[in-house]
């Protein structure tokens, strides 16, 4: 799938512990306009079930774990976040949802725009037809 793929973040540090620095247009392939992270989900909850038109977003879990479906209209794929170190691009027209969250996972995400509920594709049908 050439609209997803891995953003390596490497880590600074010493004895003390490490650092990750996100940073825009360098380890963050656009320019952030928005950050938001998702926690305390309940054990068996799914959260996602959309895509967007043209939004970028890169999400991480800074702690736990989660796994991602993505689904291109031709392709599902599976993948776990579970690493403060490694992220997932997600770019425009990828239906994707999350699950399985642990119960310390803390999912960040980075946005390359502010939200516009324009943006969104929230039923699945209507994601199909406009991937074509």
């Amino acid at each position: 799938m050439n609209r997803i793929k891995y953003v390596e973040f490497p880590p600074l540090g010493d004895n003390r512990g490490s650092l990750v620095a996100l940073e825009a247009e360098k380890t963050v392939p656009f320019d952030i306009k928005r950050v938001y992270y998702i926690f305390g989900t309940l054990l068996g909850v799914a959260r996602g079930f959309h895509a967007h038109k043209n939004l970028k977003q890169v999400a991480v879990c800074v702690t736990g774990k989660c796994r991602m479906v993505l689904d291109n209209g031709i392709e599902k794929k599976e993948v776990w976040l579970d690493s403060p170190t490694r992220g997932l691009l997600i770019e425009g027209l990828v239906w994707h949802e999350m699950h399985d969250f642990s119960e310390d996972c803390v999912l960040l995400v980075l946005a390359s725009e502010h939200y516009d509920e324009a943006d969104y594709i929230r039923d699945y049908q209507e994601f199909l037809k406009v991937n074509k």
